[in-house]
């Protein structure tokens, strides 16, 4: 039995590295699944990053427009119109009263002048037109005027309101500079309305309404000093008008007459 001690070592230690071998490769399978799983569940996470990153992306757009949305309002933005005070000025959000630019309508609510012909027309037309409703506003050269009102034109959709009272009968002509932007063409619209007995060209003809065609207080002319240093003016409907600018520093002017103007020293435009 003794003398067989190492034929059975021998044998003995065969068989342990016989099986030892497969279980050796099994267990090192096991541990590369394992290894494996894992490195998966690593991989998933940060797939979920990416669509966080896009909602906050998102939600801070949202809020950058919310941002510009409930700012200050700004020129070209909608406005509601809250309440109509007469034919010529009107209130917003936000108890601001706008002065429209370039027109005067008859007085409604003036303490001095009472109710004048055709003011009350004209206060129901403007409230028709612009009340309740969201308008966009244009400014020129001033903001407010004396009392602090804006100074704006008016634009109710494609209807420019300013421009329409003055076409319709329901407003003069009543420009004061700087603010002339429109001058030529609401002097226009004023003659077309006179010639056509729109509104209060007819009804208040007789009612000690002025009907020239340069209402007290309108500066429709155009004093020019030319070149050659002559003075010249121009008529809202003569061929230079339009391209004539005012220079005040130059000594040109505004006038509400042709009368004011050659009494100034002022000649006519010949064209």
């Amino acid at each position: 039995m003794v003398r067989n001690l190492p034929i059975i070592a021998k044998m003995l230690s065969f068989k342990v590295k016989y099986y030892f071998l497969p279980v050796l490769i099994l267990f090192g399978f096991l541990i590369f699944f394992l290894a494996a799983g894992k490195t998966n569940k690593t991989d998933e996470s940060p797939k979920a990053s990416p669509v966080y990153q896009q909602t906050s992306t998102i939600t801070e757009l949202k809020v950058t427009i919310s941002g510009e949305v409930s700012g200050q309002k700004t020129e070209g933005e909608l406005n509601k119109v809250t309440r109509v005070v007469d034919g010529d000025t009107i209130e917003i959000e936000g108890g601001i009263k706008v002065r429209y630019i370039g027109i005067d309508t008859p007085e409604t609510v003036h303490p001095d002048k009472g109710v004048q012909c055709f003011g009350s027309q004209a206060s129901n037309k403007n409230r028709e037109l612009v009340e309740g409703k969201n308008i966009r506003l244009e400014e020129d050269i001033s903001q407010t005027d004396k009392y602090g009102r804006l100074l704006r034109y008016v634009y109710i959709g494609e209807i420019f309101v300013n421009d329409y009272l003055v076409r319709n009968g329901f407003a003069y002509t009543s420009s004061y500079p700087p603010d002339v932007k429109y001058q030529a063409q609401f002097g226009q619209a004023q003659q077309e309305a006179r010639e056509n007995n729109r509104g209060l060209w007819s009804a208040c003809a007789g009612d000690g309404q002025k009907t020239t065609t340069f209402q007290e207080g309108t500066y429709l002319i155009k004093g020019n000093v030319s070149s050659s240093g002559e003075k010249i003016y121009h008529l809202p409907d003569q061929k230079y008008y339009d391209k004539t600018v005012i220079d005040e520093g130059k000594g040109e002017r505004w006038f509400c007459s042709e009368e004011e103007a050659k009494k100034a020293g002022w000649r006519k435009s010949k064209i």
